[in-house]
């Protein structure tokens, strides 16, 4: 006797296998477009980020508008997963300095800080300004920890921890080398970060500068 739910389930196999496919396409070209914008920055070709994730342009396209639609979701991912760090280094045990190096790592493995030199060639969505704010709040509380403790040195600041995770996220990744580079210099950063240390140069970072990047549009040729 013919199943009657036969045809159903093909038709809803065939309907969920498109959408795991949509899926897996959509991780594949968010992974792409992060690092082809961290190492190129905001003049990057979007063929080159379908190309990097394996996909037809048509495909990224009807995902995304535009590159502005494209960079507003990966900074929307970015700052929730930089929130869940964040919030899961104030709950870890150990010291002010082991939770803020775990943050840091994880941040920079992410390549959280991939899109500073994007900084006013797109608008931020106001959910993504309020989720910045909660961010930098965390990060200081981050910390403070280190500094009440006397693991952190006392001239670090959380801007300081922002440039560091900014420069490392654009440094490349296009080989093994490259990973083991990038996993040595950290180190050696993070570990200057620890108490004792001499005083870092120059004036303290100003988040005011900083933030002035992102709030004025650069002009673009």
């Amino acid at each position: 006797m013919k199943n009657p739910d036969a045809g159903r389930t093909r038709t809803g196999g065939s309907r969920f296998g498109r959408q795991a496919e949509a899926e897996r396409n959509d991780v594949r070209v968010l992974y792409a477009a992060r690092a082809v914008f961290a190492e190129q920055g905001a003049d990057a070709p979007v063929s080159a980020i379908a190309a990097l994730a394996g996909v037809g342009i048509g495909t990224l396209y009807r995902r995304y508008g535009s590159k502005e639609q494209l960079l507003q979701r990966l900074c929307a991912i970015g700052i929730a997963r930089t929130i869940a760090e964040l919030r899961a280094a104030l709950a870890a045990e150990g010291t002010g300095w082991e939770a803020l190096a775990h943050y840091m790592a994880a941040a920079v493995e992410a390549r959280a800080g991939a899109f500073a030199a994007l900084a006013g060639t797109f608008s931020l969505p106001d959910d993504v300004t309020i989720a910045n704010e909660e961010a930098k709040a965390l990060a200081e509380q981050v910390l403070r920890r280190g500094h009440d403790d006397g693991t952190v040195r006392e001239d670090v600041t959380t801007l300081d921890i922002t440039h560091v995770i900014e420069m490392f996220s654009r440094y490349p990744r296009r080989t093994e080398e490259d990973d083991n580079a990038r996993r040595r210099m950290l180190a050696l950063t993070l570990d200057g970060l620890r108490s004792p240390h001499t005083g870092l140069p120059g004036p303290r970072p100003d988040w005011a500068d900083y933030q002035r990047v992102w709030d004025e549009p650069k002009e673009r040729p």
